[in-house]
């Protein structure tokens, strides 16, 4: 029996949630519902409010106004079924890569550990050093590290933008295999929207802190990005966000 089992995601809600800092306003009247183990893409322009609503879901930040519900509850001060994936993947190079994944884990972590290494391909490193791994191999730790936990909702803020093109397809695949079987609810900021659509189940785009549409995406795992609904929706994505310049 493997290590690493499935939970049910966690619900969200947000309602008419607002957030400023000093005069700026970053975020106005958001309201958005997920279901549970949905996946939810958002885009848009640089100082839209992206990050500050991920910041907000993981409770880095509290909302000015509104409400966001967590399973019906409101949010508290520490939620051990969350965790947070940033655009760097912020490994401790004193430790291994083992270690690092464990990081945080009490009584017998290291079986949990390596059977998540062994979803990302990264068994066979467990005791190298983060120094001499590749982007894309520092990610898939910070992906592990994510995951070990069997968390029912990840947060990911750019975590594939610095990524090259083939390493990224092969991150995303990969998030989506892990998404599958575990169930988890997955919400992912990027500014790529090809990305967005090969992910999401919606893509939800930002505008000056607002939510401007939604979109669904109808298509099914794995998604071939030249096909012509993907096309189409890609586009319609990006006319979306042209019309706010």
């Amino acid at each position: 029996m493997s290590e690493i089992t499935e939970r049910p995601g966690t619900a969200l809600s947000l309602s008419h949630v607002r957030k400023s800092f000093g005069a700026t306003g970053v975020l106005r009247d958001i309201s958005l519902n997920v279901k549970p183990g949905e996946f939810i893409t958002i885009v848009g322009h640089s100082g839209c409010g992206k990050s500050t609503l991920l910041r907000l879901l993981a409770g880095l930040d509290q909302p000015d106004q509104g409400e966001i519900l967590f399973d019906g509850a409101p949010m508290t001060l520490k939620r051990n079924d969350m965790r947070l994936m940033f655009q760097e993947a912020r490994l401790l190079p004193w430790m291994t890569v083992l270690q690092n994944v464990g990081l945080g884990l009490s009584g017998n972590w290291q079986p949990r550990a390596k059977a998540i290494l062994r979803q990302v391909n990264l068994e066979s490193r467990a005791g190298d050093w983060p120094a001499i791994l590749s982007g894309g191999q520092k990610q898939r730790v910070a992906l592990a590290r994510a995951l070990v936990g069997q968390p029912r909702l990840l947060l990911m803020d750019e975590p594939l933008g610095a990524l090259d093109a083939l390493t990224r397809m092969a991150m995303q695949e990969l998030i989506l295999e892990i998404w599958r079987e575990q169930k988890f609810t997955a919400i992912l900021v990027t500014h790529d929207v090809q990305e967005a659509v090969a992910l999401g189940d919606r893509v939800i785009v930002l505008e000056r802190g607002a939510i401007g549409q939604e979109f669904t995406v109808p298509l099914t795992h794995p998604r071939d990005i030249g096909s012509p609904g993907f096309a189409s929706l890609e586009g319609a994505i990006l006319k979306q966000l042209l019309r706010q310049h």
